[in-house]
């Protein structure tokens, strides 16, 4: 089975999150800021992240450059959730290394999109 850790400070974010992945097969781990995330990959590195944008303590973008700077952090897909259409803020995600994006409030259909591409060794559409 394939793993997702789900980085997000709302809970209910990371709580939808994790039933739709789950349904999809993948075991879910959560993180409430990019300091618990990195911590968490640095104990096991996850197939994929589902990575907030805005978050205390650590961004999500800094936590992008830790994690891909850190041995093995090149292998997890990485999944961006911006909350506003700033394409200066995913013109630099993407520079800094994510592979995809999506906005959010999401829709179930368009996260499973992104996770089922990711599985099948795929680009989904952002």
């Amino acid at each position: 089975m394939k793993s997702c850790l789900v980085v997000d400070d709302s809970s209910v974010v990371r709580k939808v999150a994790r039933r739709i992945l789950e349904d999809l097969d993948y075991i879910v781990d959560e993180a409430e800021d990019g300091q618990e995330a990195f911590d968490k990959c640095r104990q096991e590195m996850p197939d994929a992240i589902l990575l907030d944008w805005q978050m205390p303590i650590m961004s999500g973008l800094e936590f992008l450059k830790l994690l891909r700077g850190y041995v093995g952090g090149q292998a997890p897909h990485v999944v961006y959730m911006v909350t506003e259409n700033d394409i200066g803020q995913i013109a630099i995600a993407l520079r800094s290394g994510i592979n995809d994006y999506m906005m959010k409030p999401f829709e179930r259909d368009h996260l499973e999109a992104k996770f089922i591409a990711q599985a099948s060794g795929q680009a989904s559409v952002a």
